[in-house]
């Protein structure tokens, strides 16, 4: 995301006349965008990971793609697309990261559920990726949890079924706006 904050810096100066030191950002992104690419790539299991030197994955990756990082089509996001969806799934939905992973490095104890906003960029990978119909199927699944007033909570529990964490959830409803908006556009 540092990459991201200098990309949308460089972006905002080139194309809206703002003032900023864009050649100093642009060589501080180009160095983040070089060094991730290099020291945070699984190239045995073709996958992104959660830090340098990890085995762990993080669903944050999935928003490479979205962000501009690296384009859909690159191997390396859809070997990390994959690797999410076999790693981080449960029962379709996507955790956030494995707690376990690494040997525990966040800390912290006990499990959490699915994150909602991370499935929803699992949508979005997938659809960007060309796994239109997954992305579709997945999508629909998200959509049945709503509650009876059509809200979304931060977390799923799949054994239980039920909602937990922050509730309603920004991010999660965020999550399906941007999804829907997305595969309208691809159904066009």
């Amino acid at each position: 995301m540092c990459w991201v904050g200098l990309d949308r810096g460089v972006r905002a100066v080139e194309q809206s006349g703002l003032d900023g030191p864009v050649e100093r950002w642009r060589a501080a992104r180009d160095e983040i965008h070089a060094e991730v690419c290099q020291k945070g790539f699984d190239s045995e299991r073709n996958t992104f990971t959660q830090f340098y030197g990890s085995q762990g994955l993080d669903a944050a990756l999935l928003l490479m793609p979205q962000t501009g990082f690296l384009p859909p089509e690159d191997p390396r996001v859809v070997g990390t697309v994959e690797a999410i969806g076999r790693e981080l799934s449960h029962d379709g939905f996507i955790l956030r990261y494995d707690p376990t992973a690494d040997g525990g490095v966040d800390g912290l104890p006990g499990t959490e559920g699915t994150f909602i906003a991370c499935s929803f960029w699992m949508v979005n990978a997938l659809s960007l990726i060309g796994r239109r119909d997954d992305a579709l199927e997945l999508f629909e699944r998200l959509l049945g949890l709503r509650s009876d007033l059509g809200l979304l909570s931060e977390e799923y529990d799949v054994p239980t079924g039920r909602h937990l964490g922050n509730t309603p959830q920004a991010y999660s409803h965020v999550g399906l706006v941007n999804c829907a908006r997305l595969l309208a556009e691809d159904a066009d």
